[in-house]
């Protein structure tokens, strides 16, 4: 095996098509923080209209070379590289149209960070018609940034944002126009009153209010929320804990994961696996043993029986 140590580094970039790819790998090797003594690989999917400039290359010891078939995105093929210019790191920009679960690596390179562009002009036509190859672009990335928000109101820029925050949920989503990063923080966009007492969470509002949490913790501290809910028990979460949420789907019927909270409550363990429950509970922010670290801590005040609901599953990707 293979220290870690020992692996070369790689960051990959995926996107359709004239989504920035080019341009944000272009201004990052000319950023003083990220130059080496080594020599660094670029391998290219695709070429959009935006080339590497011969004065960067030489500029970033930066060497280019074009893969542009699927079928010789080989490990090999990759060892072949290594081996005829020894970079000390790797930067791959993934071609949009191939689907990311076709992206394997040589043993010796690691996976250091997946960055994701998308042209926001572009992004309700991908969403619809190519969801499920949007989505493998999206679900793992560290970094998603949306470029070319110009003339784009707040309202479907927020849309946008659920659909992707509810693809990757632990994603550092960025926002920009000609003007520079747009801030989409506010809490005037949420379609619930977050001052009311309780804050009523049913159907998509309850989708849109977990991933917010998520995002924005603070917010919520010292709140009171209620919602329905279907009750999941794990053994490991501990006595005196449950976890009230709903199933949701992301992209496809196939693509479906279950969005909660953990709940204190002192008779959680009477609660039958999966039985819907209407809870309302005050937020706390705790470390968490289930969290490995803080989160959204759920503290029950009532728990009640409750019907399914017409609805049982959010669908993001209406």
């Amino acid at each position: 095996m293979f220290g870690r140590d020992r692996q070369k580094p790689v960051y990959v970039i995926n996107g359709f098509l004239d989504s920035g790819k080019t341009t944000f790998f272009a201004y990052t090797l000319g950023q003083p923080y990220f130059q080496t003594a080594g020599k660094t690989l670029v391998i290219l999917c695709e070429e959009g209209e935006v080339e590497y400039g011969k004065g960067l290359l030489e500029q970033s010891n930066t060497v280019v070379e074009v893969i542009d078939d699927l079928s010789d995105f080989t490990p090999s093929r990759m060892m072949s590289l290594e081996t005829r210019y020894n970079p000390v790191r790797i930067l791959i920009e993934w071609n949009g149209m191939w689907n990311f679960q076709s992206f394997k690596l040589p043993r010796k390179w690691r996976l250091e960070q997946q960055i994701t562009t998308i042209d926001a002009s572009t992004f309700s036509m991908y969403f619809t018609n190519m969801r499920s190859l949007l989505a493998e672009q999206l679900r793992n990335s560290e970094l998603i940034m949306l470029n070319r928000c110009d003339g784009i109101d707040e309202k479907t820029l927020m849309s946008y944002k659920r659909n992707i925050k509810a693809i990757n949920q632990k994603a550092d989503l960025i926002f920009e126009d000609e003007e520079g990063e747009i801030d989409m923080t506010t809490e005037e966009d949420l379609p619930f009153d977050i001052n009311a007492k309780p804050i009523d969470l049913e159907g998509i509002n309850y989708g849109i209010w977990y991933l917010d949490a998520m995002e924005h913790p603070d917010r919520y501290v010292g709140r009171e929320v209620r919602y329905t809910g279907m009750a999941m028990v794990p053994p490991d979460l501990g006595e005196g804990y449950f976890i009230p949420g709903r199933m949701a789907m992301t992209c496809c019927a196939n693509d479906m994961q279950f969005l909660g909270y953990a709940c204190r409550y002192k008779d959680a363990g009477t609660l039958k696996e999966r039985s819907w429950v209407k809870v309302t509970a005050t937020i706390t922010k705790e470390n968490f043993h289930a969290y490995q670290g803080e989160g959204i801590m759920l503290n029950a005040t009532k728990v009640e029986p409750a019907k399914e609901p017409a609805e049982p599953i959010i669908n993001f990707s209406a």
